[in-house]
């Protein structure tokens, strides 16, 4: 372990794509390898969906951000708290009041960022205007025209709300 070593990774301060969610992904678990991670599949554009899984508890809890697009500040608060349950895990110290060690034997959280990084893309403007990814989505926006463009933007490349395929939505 790193005791005491504090780097700041998760920029809290700009908007965030998927570009940047998979470097920070990538130096947070270079600075702390004891973080699992892996996907769970693609997006319509082919992009990894992937997750971090913090502890070995037996009690498992699932987190996930940005299943809108237009919520993509989800995904930097999930990767900000992933950052700092490392900070604490690694120098043994608490996050929230609780031993990152202790909930680290109790827990086994999953996070997965950012499940919908295709439309987060559009609403963070890291998609080019002129390109046919970009027309594809204004062609469908162009049926709700009391949605902003783009950044109210809710649905995948496909204009499928993600949210509405999800069972415990459903149950509600």
């Amino acid at each position: 372990m790193r005791k005491n070593r504090i780097l700041e990774i998760v920029p809290t301060d700009k908007s965030y794509g998927y570009t940047t969610l998979m470097q920070n992904i990538q130096e947070l678990q270079s600075v702390y390898p004891f973080l699992e991670v892996g996907k769970i599949g693609y997006s319509v554009l082919g992009k990894p969906l992937p997750y971090i899984k913090i502890g070995n508890g037996e009690k498992q809890v699932l987190y996930h951000g940005a299943i809108h697009a237009n919520e993509w500040i989800v995904s930097v608060l999930l990767m900000k708290f992933i950052e700092n349950f490392c900070i604490a895990y690694d120098s043994n110290t608490s996050i929230y009041g609780y031993s990152a060690r202790e909930l680290w034997d109790q827990v086994s959280l999953y996070i997965i960022p950012m499940l919908n990084p295709d439309g987060v893309d559009l609403v963070t403007h890291h998609i080019d205007v002129t390109s046919e990814i970009y027309s594809n989505f204004l062609a469908i926006a162009s049926n709700f025209p009391s949605i902003p463009f783009p950044d109210g933007w809710k649905a995948n490349f496909t204009g499928v709300d993600l949210k509405n395929y999800q069972p415990v939505c459903k149950a509600l």
